[in-house]
């Protein structure tokens, strides 16, 4: 098993991800399946390698962690339904449907745009709860949670079919232009060089503003400045 072999290389060490894997003749993306076991923890920081190591197993019934998963899960996604749940945690629908099922009256039924679903009753205050200031520009990387949805929930973030198929690539998705709160196209870097695809024309403030997030990137071993080119 992966996660054995890991703890048997680490011990009480940390290594990064390319490290650990080049040490044990894996490819470092493999190293988060071992992190189902619960003995495997990662850590992403920004643009630098994840950082691995390896802990005792939880001492945590596979049930309860499966219900504390699915809190989690509403929390950030809600309004979600079980099926959804299950996509996004790599469970079979049935376990994802079981999931909600336990969690019974915690939960608070809702209507969406693309279908009914569910909250957690405790977030039902902030569900109902004016937005508040966004910022004018936010460059949120491949894999943001906030891009983390599956199939018609995508509709509710991006309804514009195109521009789905636009972010939400068969390959390596690209990161999403935020401007207030609305994704409004894409972007990729190459070394310093930022390539924004906008999908409608922006004004100076929000180029700026993009500029501006752009030299904010934690991009270690960098000592030239990021350059914004606008592909549109």
């Amino acid at each position: 098993m992966l996660a054995t072999r890991l703890h048997a290389l680490l011990g009480t060490a940390r290594l990064t991800y390319g490290e650990a894997g080049s040490a044990l003749g894996v490819h470092p993306n493999s190293l988060r399946y071992a992190a189902a076991t619960g003995t495997v923890l990662i850590r992403w920081g920004g643009a630098r390698q994840p950082t691995v190591w390896t802990v005792p197993p939880p001492e945590v019934n596979p049930r309860d962690a499966r219900l504390e998963l699915a809190r989690r899960y509403l929390h950030i996604y809600g309004p979600a339904t079980g099926e959804a749940f299950a996509r996004w945690a790599g469970l079979g629908p049935r376990h994802g449907v079981a999931a909600f099922d336990a969690l019974g009256r915690t939960l608070t039924p809702v209507r969406t745009p693309v279908g009914d679903a569910w909250i957690l009753t405790r977030d039902e205050p902030t569900v109902r709860a004016e937005p508040g200031a966004v910022a004018t520009a936010r460059l949120l990387p491949s894999g943001d949670p906030y891009l983390l949805l599956q199939g018609a929930d995508r509709e509710l973030v991006v309804p514009n079919a195109d521009r789905r198929r636009a972010l939400w690539t068969p390959r390596v998705w690209p990161g999403g232009l935020l401007v207030n709160g609305e994704i409004v196209g894409t972007w990729r870097r190459a070394d310093t060089v930022l390539t924004v695809q906008p999908w409608r024309r922006l004004s100076r403030v929000v180029r700026d503003a993009v500029a501006a997030e752009a030299e904010s990137l934690p991009l270690p071993g960098l000592e030239r400045r990021i350059v914004v080119r606008w592909d549109d």
